[in-house]
């Protein structure tokens, strides 16, 4: 008989923001994940200051499902640009280049939730922020 996970409930604010690599004035809280015996899906919430960036990037077998919570952002998406306020979702698919910008003066929040695989793996498309 396999293992069932346990219900979570989980206060985002018990979750310690902590730096993301390679990015300019961003933090990441994983606030589900395989830690809490979740079997298929991570959600994450990002934070990016203003003038923070996350550099393009793409994930070639993993999707993206984001949900902007607080601010608005800059995003690219392949060779489009589109500006993403609180309330907009936005679906990425496996393999579509990526990028984040806070250009403005407030801070911005944005859940994103991810499939749990073992080759979830990163290509980074531009050098890292300072």
């Amino acid at each position: 008989m396999s293992h069932i996970p346990s219900p979570v409930i989980r206060d985002a604010a018990a979750v310690t923001p902590q730096p993301v690599e390679r990015t300019r004035g961003t933090a990441i809280q994983i606030l589900i994940g395989p830690a809490d015996g979740a079997p298929n899906f991570m959600t994450r919430r990002f934070t990016i200051d203003p003038g923070g960036r996350i550099p393009r990037h793409r994930h070639d077998s993993i999707e993206h499902e984001q949900v902007m919570l607080a601010g608005t952002m800059t995003i690219g998406l392949d060779r489009r640009e589109a500006d993403v306020t609180a309330g907009d979702s936005i679906f990425i698919p496996a393999g579509v280049a990526h990028w984040y910008e806070n250009r403005t003066d407030e801070p911005v929040a944005f859940l994103c939730m991810v499939p749990i695989t073992a080759d979830y793996q990163t290509e980074w498309l531009e050098p890292p922020e300072k």
